[in-house]
C-alpha cells in the first residue's frame, strides 16, 4: 500500500493539488501549515472532494515545531513515504538587495532552508528503515533567474538548490529519492501555472527516480 504524503506548507493552491493527486493513487494525506484555522478549512475542502486528510499546525521556521507536527502525522498515519516541502515565501522579505538586511535573510533562510532541514531530519530515519521514500522540494524561479530586486528569493533559492542537490548525492545509492521542482512564473487559477499542473510534475518526479531536478516554465 502507498505510504502517506506529508505536505509542509500546505495551502489551497499547490498543497491542495498535491494532496488530491497523491490521494488519487491511494496515498494517505497529511497537512502542515502555521495557521490552524486555515489548515482545518483546507482539510474540510479536501474532504468535500473525497480526500481524507490528517493535519497538524506548525511553524516551519521552528525546527522543534516542525519535527513535532511530522511526528504527530506519523503517529496517526504511519511514517511518510513522501515529504513535499513547499511553504510560500514571506513576500514582505522580498526587496532589492541594497534594502535587504540580515534579519530579512535570517527569516527567509529559517523558513525555506532551516525548515527544510528540520523536516528532512524528521522523516528520513523512518524512510531509511522502510527502504522507500521521496523528498520533494518546490521553489520559485529565482533559482533559475536571480534578480537583484528580489534578493532574498535569489539567496534562499541558491541555498535550497544546493541543499537538495547535496541530499540527492548523499542518498544516490539508497532507495530514497530526492527531487527539486523549480516553478518559473506565478502559480494559481488563471495564472501561468495551474496548481494541478505543478502537482502533476511532482507526481512525475516521485515516480521517476532518475529525475532529481526539473524546471517548469
Amino acid at each position: 500500500m502507498p505510504g502517506p504524503v506529508h505536505i509542509v506548507g500546505a495551502g489551497p493552491g499547490v498543497g491542495a493539488s498535491v494532496a488530491r493527486r497523491f490521494a488519487r493513487a491511494g496515498h494517505p494525506v497529511g497537512l502542515i501549515s502555521r495557521n490552524p484555522d486555515r489548515l482545518e478549512a483546507l482539510a474540510k475542502n479536501l474532504e468535500a472532494d473525497g480526500v481524507q486528510a490528517e493535519w497538524s499546525p506548525a511553524d516551519a521556521t521552528d525546527p522543534t515545531d516542525i519535527g513535532r507536527a511530522l511526528a504527530v502525522l506519523a503517529e496517526r498515519q504511519g511514517p511518510a513515504e513522501v515529504l513535499c516541502f513547499s511553504p510560500l515565501p514571506d513576500v514582505a522579505l522580498i526587496k532589492p538587495v541594497l534594502e535587504t538586511g540580515p534579519d530579512d535573510l535570517d527569516q527567509a533562510l529559517a523558513l525555506n532552508v532551516v525548515g527544510a532541514a528540520a523536516a528532512v531530519q524528521a522523516v528520513v530515519p523512518a524512510m531509511q528503515a522502510s527502504g522507500r521514500g521521496t523528498l520533494l522540494f518546490v521553489t520559485g524561479g529565482a533559482v533559475e533567474r536571480p534578480d537583484p530586486d528580489r534578493a532574498s528569493s535569489a539567496v534562499v533559492g541558491a541555498a535550497q538548490q544546493t541543499y537538495a542537490a547535496l541530499l540527492s548525492q548523499a542518498l544516490a545509492d539508497t532507495p530514497l529519492h530526492v527531487a527539486h521542482l523549480v516553478v518559473v512564473g506565478p502559480v494559481g487559477p488563471g495564472l501561468q501555472h495551474a496548481p494541478a499542473t505543478v502537482a502533476d510534475h511532482l507526481w512525475h518526479l516521485h515516480n521517476n527516480t532518475s529525475d532529481s531536478y526539473a524546471v517548469l516554465k
